[in-house]
């Protein structure tokens, strides 16, 4: 705040991507102690599922309209949001399935059914492309996790081949990926698209850094950043809180120092889950998710999104630690 050359209610106000991250200590603290953290996860699976239900619906049957035809199988809050929502399901539950397979064979294959069921969602619904990415990311990640470098590739492997067949089936996902092709080139020629400015955003964010490369600008300093590099010419879009990348949104407030602690606090977060658990793997879902879409957004600094990585690493942080600690004091004991 101090250093930033804004005023002091945009200073103040640049403060607001970083508070929610005070919660995770206090969270880690509480459900150390055992918390009912089973409960926490039926319940968001449980809504979650219910909004499954809802898209699948609004999809399907003929006439059934919620949001008007921009948001055909999005109830509530957005294709964003929901997508990523479905995709932490999905590899949750296919998590839980492989560990269960050999006590509980039935389970585990409703468990992978309804895994399906989001995953099909997001390749003929309604997703975000940020999406797509991480969903390839956990399914390595999973097959790594589970089988080792033979896993990982075997995954890789398994994502070409269902690529090539989805690629194939469903127009609704070439739709999307060619429209952020031609986003790009229509950029090129001079006009605004969506996907042409978020890499423009990324070169501006590259070239402020640069001017104050170790401490950054200050807090709420991003809009008056870009700010700067409007003209005439250019279009008032270019304008942007967001730089649709967090590191780039950190280190453009915070320069090196900041971005090395974001990295930081992202490694700790996985290194927490390095546990061959159940609870390990949620919450290393959480994580690895955040880290892939963080990669085109700056969700630390979005409220839900935020949130949701701030509650995950919080709630089930704090079960793996308890977890531990009874492990330790049994082997003691």
């Amino acid at each position: 705040m101090l250093w930033a050359d804004v005023s002091w209610s945009e200073r103040l106000a640049g403060l607001s991507g970083y508070h929610k991250l005070l919660a995770v200590p206090l969270l880690l603290a509480q459900f150390r102690r055992g918390g009912r953290v089973h409960w926490v996860l039926l319940g968001f699976l449980a809504s979650c599922v219910a909004l499954l239900v809802l898209s699948w619906g609004l999809a399907t049957i003929p006439g059934l309209t919620w949001r008007g035809k921009l948001s055909v199988g999005v109830p509530v809050k957005d294709y964003i949001l929901q997508s990523e929502l479905f995709a932490i399901c999905a590899f949750g539950l296919i998590g839980e399935a492989v560990e269960i397979w050999q006590r509980r064979m039935r389970l585990a294959l409703v468990l992978v059914l309804v895994a399906a069921a989001f995953i099909g969602n997001l390749l003929y619904v309604e997703t975000a492309r940020t999406t797509l990415v991480v969903v390839v990311v956990l399914l390595v990640v999973l097959g790594f996790r589970k089988f080792g470098w033979t896993g990982m590739l075997g995954a890789a492997a398994i994502a070409a081949v269902l690529s090539v067949l989805v690629w194939s089936s469903s127009s609704y996902l070439r739709e999307r990926i060619m429209h952020a092709v031609e986003d790009v080139q229509i950029y090129e020629t001079g006009k605004a698209t969506t996907v042409g400015l978020r890499l423009g955003y990324w070169r501006t964010s590259l070239a402020d850094i640069a001017e104050a490369p170790v401490l950054g600008h200050g807090t709420g300093s991003i809009p008056e950043l870009f700010r700067r590099t409007v003209t005439a010419e250019t279009d008032p879009q270019s304008v942007t809180t967001n730089p649709h990348n967090q590191l780039l949104a950190v280190m453009l407030e915070l320069g090196l120092c900041g971005g090395i602690v974001l990295i930081a606090m992202w490694t700790a977060h996985v290194v927490l889950f390095r546990e061959p658990s159940v609870m390990s793997w949620f919450g290393l879902v959480i994580v690895l998710q955040n880290i892939a879409a963080c990669l085109f957004n700056s969700h630390l600094f979005d409220f839900t999104q935020g949130w949701l990585y701030v509650v995950g690493v919080g709630v089930l942080g704090g079960s793996v630690q308890h977890a531990r600690e009874r492990a330790r004091a049994c082997s003691l004991s």
